[in-house]
């Protein structure tokens, strides 16, 4: 009778009932990934408090239970995203630093994280926040010190060829990271001029000083 009746009411309007939404079978190695994938997306648009599990896994149409099998909660997922932004950001600087000419080492640093803010804007958004999660591989001030010895370490080298206190080397490159990361921080939204342009820019401040800026820099490498 009920199924008549349901026949009935869909031949007078039309309707029809919804079709069943089909979940994707994925080992736990793929599901595992695309719920990253989800919520490194979410992150990166509403914040750590902004976004929920059930946010997360109505978007990978799956059941919250997946994410918490995975994840044990938004503070494990959350952390998992943080350590990889972190090492990726940080292998990326340290493997461009090769030394050679301090000039030409500048402007591979600031290639590397405006290389890094273009092609995982969404990755910096989550980094330059500050993190209400602990992770394994530190915050995003951890990563620049990170860098920052990196630099320090050739920098040191460079002063002592040259005659200077190689113990400022230390302040020297903590200011010179800490101006790239903090121009990439307002070029994330800006992004204008192009990348190439911006680093030429950093480079001719950081290099020449503001008494003997260039009209219109160029990168060396």
């Amino acid at each position: 009778m009920a199924g008549r009746r349901r026949a009935k009411r869909e031949a007078v309007t039309g309707a029809r009932p919804a079709a069943p939404v089909t979940r994707v079978r994925m080992t736990g190695t793929e599901r595992r990934q695309q719920l990253l994938n989800v919520a490194r997306a979410l992150f990166a648009e509403k914040g750590f408090d902004g976004t929920s599990i059930e946010e997360i896994a109505a978007r990978a149409n799956v059941s919250k239970p997946v994410v918490y099998e995975h994840f044990g909660g938004k503070e494990g997922i959350y952390a998992v995203v943080v350590d990889r932004e972190t090492q990726l950001l940080l292998d990326r600087m340290v493997s461009t630093l090769h030394g050679g000419h301090p000039r030409v080492m500048l402007e591979q640093a600031a290639i590397a994280l405006l290389s890094y803010v273009e092609d995982s804007h969404d990755g910096f958004r989550i980094l330059v926040r500050d993190s209400p999660v602990a992770s394994s591989t530190g915050t995003f001030s951890t990563v620049l010190n990170d860098i920052a010895g990196q630099v320090e370490h050739i920098l040191a080298q460079q002063f002592a060829a040259r005659g200077y206190e190689e113990k400022l080397s230390a302040l020297y490159a903590q200011a010179l990271v800490g101006m790239v990361a903090l121009t990439g921080q307002w070029w994330l939204d800006a992004r204008k001029p192009k990348r190439d342009e911006v680093a030429a820019h950093l480079v001719n401040l950081a290099w020449n000083g503001l008494s003997h800026l260039e009209h219109k820099p160029r990168l060396l490498g």
